[in-house]
């Protein structure tokens, strides 16, 4: 079973405002309400491939309750644990504005409700799946990815984690199966600015060298790289097509690593249905169909290099 992790979900208000401006009322010419939060975006495009998962998270208030009823709505386990004080967070997102976004903060969470997560990933075992996936509410440790990793050591389980930065780099010590930064995150955390593919190969297995078995770097326009366990470097440019929503793409490219590889057991493959997966969202209004994943998959041209 694959297993995804929101410790701060949403319903994310997506709208496009033509003409937008500053100190005026300015009126939607399109929106729509979605659950959010990258764990939940990676369950629904499991969900959308034919592949079971289960979202775990944190909700609370009204909010928390449509988040729970939408994700059900779409067909999604859920097991969420509730939070009795606050509101999940609504996240305002203006597509058209270069990719504006308000996010709200979200319920405070105790230590008591932390160790309610960690007995449910306590059932996890050889065969499962887990992704940790998004930031973490300010009221929680930010080691709390680790102390997961480090809680399920040795359990077979594989794990994928996107994040950024401190949260990244402090669980490549567990070994991580694959980790997704995008090139300014990957250049971010290095201090460097990447703009070549090349470039992001060499820091990329430097991410290896410290714990990571594969590095999924999604590089927007340019394309993404994987550096694989298997010693190959895999590239492939950006498929063509009309983006229309940018939001959810990096987190159906984690989606589309898990499908591809789970259903071939090839690193080649499974690099092939995260540049589909990933691309198919960014040219469809929503998440994208199990459908038009495959179409785009189709077209992705893979190039492998030996390391």
């Amino acid at each position: 079973m694959i297993y995804t992790v929101t410790f701060n979900p949403s319903l994310d208000y997506i709208v496009s405002v033509d003409d937008f401006q500053l100190g005026m009322t300015n009126r939607t010419a399109s929106e729509m309400i979605m659950p959010g939060g990258k764990g939940i975006n990676v369950s629904i495009l499991l969900n959308n491939l034919g592949i079971k998962n289960t979202a775990l998270g944190y909700i609370a208030g009204f909010t928390g309750s449509h988040i729970e009823k939408s994700v059900a709505d779409i067909g999604i386990n859920a097991d969420f644990i509730r939070i009795g004080d606050g509101l999940s967070r609504i996240n305002l997102k203006i597509k058209n504005i270069d990719g504006t976004e308000i996010n709200g903060m979200g319920p405070v969470i105790s230590q008591e409700k932390v160790e309610e997560l960690m007995d449910r990933l306590d059932a996890l075992t050889r065969g499962d799946v887990l992704v940790l996936a998004g930031s973490i509410p300010s009221s929680m440790s930010d080691n709390i990815y680790q102390t997961i990793m480090g809680r399920l050591k040795g359990r077979d389980v594989l794990i994928a984690v996107d994040a950024t930065s401190l949260l990244l780099l402090n669980v490549l010590e567990y070994h991580p199966f694959v980790i997704k930064p995008n090139h300014h995150e990957l250049g971010e955390i290095f201090g460097v600015k990447l703009t070549e593919r090349h470039q992001v190969v060499e820091y990329a297995r430097a991410l290896q060298v410290k714990g990571a078995r594969n590095v999924l770097v999604s590089m927007g326009g340019m394309g993404a790289v994987l550096v694989s366990e298997d010693g190959y470097v895999y590239e492939a440019a950006a498929p063509e097509g009309k983006l229309k929503n940018s939001v959810g793409a990096g987190d159906s490219m984690v989606a589309g690593f898990l499908a591809g590889w789970l259903n071939s057991n090839s690193y080649e493959e499974a690099f092939r249905m995260s540049v589909g997966a990933g691309s198919a969202s960014a040219f469809s209004e929503q998440f994208a169909t199990r459908e038009e994943v495959e179409e785009v998959a189709s077209r992705v041209v893979v190039e492998r290099i030996d390391c």
